[in-house]
């Protein structure tokens, strides 16, 4: 019967447990982060110039009008980016706010996904899910995520006025 033995140099292990220590409560303190960029959008409405006549109804800011940059810690987690408004001081509610995501930005991250939120999503005045971002094996972020905004149900019937709304972005745990 052969014997082995095993010698440890605590030094040795001193270090993995110092480094494994730093891995698992660094991803548990490492934080969901999002970034937005972009300038004001002013739908551009047309006078109207002939009596009976309304307005289309529907206008579309450029393709990157907001660009965000977003990212979640590594190791296995996810990223749920979520959008509301809020009036600014004034909103009418026969107007109606939709945002889609028109691409999928840059990444450095191989094994990292971004999934939904290419088809238009009506932004309420509570957070709905616009995508998500999926990290497997290191930090997921992506930056200049090109997000349209789409304006619809203006009309002659909306009393004449200045509406105006803000977007409001966020990043959280699935």
């Amino acid at each position: 019967m052969k014997a082995y033995y095993f010698t440890f140099d605590t030094q040795y292990l001193f270090k993995i447990s110092f480094i494994s220590y730093l891995l698992f409560f660094g991803a548990l303190k490492a934080q969901r982060s999002i970034t937005v960029a972009g300038g004001n959008w002013a739908a551009t409405i047309p006078p109207i110039t002939e009596a009976g006549s309304n307005y289309s109804g529907s206008y579309e800011s450029a393709d990157n009008q907001v660009s965000l940059t977003a990212s979640v810690p590594l190791a296995l987690s996810n990223g749920k980016v979520s959008v509301r408004y809020e009036s600014n001081p004034t909103w009418n509610s026969n107007l109606t706010l939709s945002v889609r995501r028109t691409g999928d930005g840059t990444t450095v991250c191989v094994l990292c996904t971004i999934t939904g939120g290419t088809a238009y999503q009506t932004v309420t005045l509570t957070d709905l899910e616009l995508f998500r971002i999926t990290a497997v094996l290191a930090l997921g972020s992506y930056s200049n995520i090109p997000i349209k905004i789409r304006l619809t149900g203006v009309s002659v019937t909306i009393p004449a006025a200045t509406y105006n709304s803000k977007l409001i972005f966020t990043i959280g745990a699935p």
